[in-house]
């Protein structure tokens, strides 16, 4: 009886523990059998494996063949394990490549005729490998960008089996996978001076941006919400590293894979209101992620949020506040980073009128009040910045002349701003816990009395009143100042406009 190990990795969320590959060949009959709780697509790949191996010319052994995949108990799914596991098969059949296999970890999806195809999740391997491991990694020469981003080790490309082999047996060294010489920072966002007057809510956008804080627009159609939103990708900083490793290690392993040429660039995603639960959150079999996370270190606009099913707004809740997400099925748990902006926009009211002095409302207080409801007090607590966007008099589109210095200013009151926030406690305000506040966000004796009959006057909720203290902290940051100041305080109760209004 012969046996071989070779090493792969699996795919649980965004990480990707590693899995021993061992083939015995023994007496009986011709067979493979593959256990170690292997998917329908992991077993297929004896049919992908057989043909691959007969494709060099070698014949394929006349044999009881068993592969195990282990540990046992985890999940394995995809194509990702059919490189190690033909390697496997050949090393056990051929002593030759038993102890070089075991100086490298393999993945890639074969084809009939040896070709090694792209997988996804190449990114996580590539640095659980880097980070743990003194193997060399092996992967599909299409992952070899994406690998390369890791930058902890060589890793090695294959773009089909016989390349492998060569490798092993010291005939061809197979090339590195090419690292970023330059990685392509944030592309310029849209302009904010293109939306004329709102300065109200300029102002909250750049608060919005220093501060990391959640915020929504409330106004008539056409006053320039989506306009607004679309600008606050703009004031934000590039992605650092670690930043952008997480968000390209989760979109490596979603479906739609990582492109490398959005390397360090902060996402913006929109789900239209029909999205679900599912697709807002993540989920499926294996769990796979969500617009949410999707939006890791990036925006999550959410249009017309009274139209988004109410059971679909609740499911943000709990990531709002933790930053992450668990998807639990009966099978498996994944976890994914979810520390995104969230910017949503809505109407005053079903027809979108209420309180535009252009247009008339028929809405009655009922309808109005129904409206509203749809957004649950618990989400809005989590959003920080409530702002009004009124329709603007008449002529002032054709007046307001733009501001071209206006993008330059506001960007440089965000990075300094947030210069003094990662110097002062190293995260941004939005994420300062109830300890940091405590010794970042103190307030006198005067102040101090002056928010808690604020807050008691307009029924605000205890969550409600530390995002207002958040929000004056980073009032504070902006002006350069080392204590929060009662002008801090006014403006940053000036943007709950949600918490005293009525209909």
């Amino acid at each position: 009886m012969a046996t071989s190990i070779t090493y792969s990795s699996a795919q649980v969320g965004i990480e990707a523990p590693l899995v021993l590959v061992e083939a015995t060949l023994a007496q009986g009959l011709p067979r493979v059998n593959i256990v170690g709780l292997p998917e329908t697509a992991v077993k297929e790949s004896k049919d992908r494996v057989r043909a691959a191996i007969r494709s060099l010319g070698r014949e394929f052994p006349r044999c009881n063949v068993t592969v195990n995949l282990a540990p046992a108990d985890l999940p394995k799914g995809g194509g990702r394990f059919d490189l190690a596991i033909a390697l496997a098969i050949i090393a056990a059949s051929d002593k030759r490549f038993l102890a070089p296999i075991r100086e490298h970890e393999f993945l890639g999806e074969l084809s009939l005729t040896g070709k090694v195809r792209r997988v996804n999740g190449t990114l996580p391997a590539a640095l659980r490998c880097h980070r743990s491991s003194k193997r060399q990694l092996v992967v599909p020469t299409a992952n070899g960008p994406e690998a390369a981003l890791s930058q902890g080790g060589a890793t090695l490309t294959a773009g089909a089996l016989a390349e492998v082999l060569a490798h092993l047996s010291g005939e061809a060294p197979l090339p590195e996978a090419q690292k970023l010489e330059e990685p392509q920072l944030q592309a310029p966002g849209p302009s904010l001076s293109d939306v004329k007057g709102q300065a109200h809510a300029k102002r909250a956008l750049v608060v919005a941006a220093a501060g990391g804080h959640n915020i929504i627009f409330v106004g008539p159609p056409g006053t320039g919400k989506t306009m607004l939103a679309s600008r606050l990708l703009g004031l934000l900083p590039p992605m650092s590293i670690d930043e952008a490793l997480e968000h390209a290690s989760i979109a490596s392993v979603s479906s739609r894979s990582f492109d490398v040429a959005e390397w360090r660039r902060r996402p913006y995603r929109a789900p239209h209101h029909t999205a679900s639960g599912v697709a807002l959150v993540g989920g499926g079999s294996p769990p796979k992620p969500g617009e949410i996370s999707l939006a890791h270190a990036g925006i999550l606009f959410l249009d017309e949020l009274p139209e988004f099913p109410r059971q679909v707004l609740e499911a943000l809740r709990e990531p709002l506040e933790s930053r992450e997400i668990w998807l639990s099925r009966a099978s498996s748990q994944a976890r994914y980073p979810a520390a995104f902006q969230l910017v949503a926009a809505m109407n005053p009211c079903p027809c979108g009128y209420h309180g535009a002095e252009t247009h008339q409302c028929d809405c009655s207080m009922d309808r109005i009040q129904r409206y509203r409801s749809k957004v649950s007090g618990p989400l809005l607590d989590r959003i920080d910045l409530h702002v009004e966007v009124p329709s603007l008099p008449p002529g002032d589109l054709s007046r307001l002349p733009a501001n071209a210095a206006e993008d330059s200013d506001a960007q440089r009151q965000v990075s300094e701003a947030r210069e003094r926030m990662q110097a002062r406690q190293a995260c941004l305000n939005a994420a300062l816990d109830t300890k940091a506040m405590h010794r970042h966000c103190r307030l006198g004796s005067k102040d101090s009395e002056w928010l808690d009959r604020a807050v008691s006057r307009l029924g605000i909720s205890a969550r409600g009143y530390f995002r207002i203290l958040r929000v004056a902290r980073t009032l504070a940051d902006l002006a350069g100042s080392e204590a929060i100041a009662t002008p801090h305080l006014t403006e940053s109760l000036s943007f709950r406009r949600l918490d005293r209004q009525d209909p």
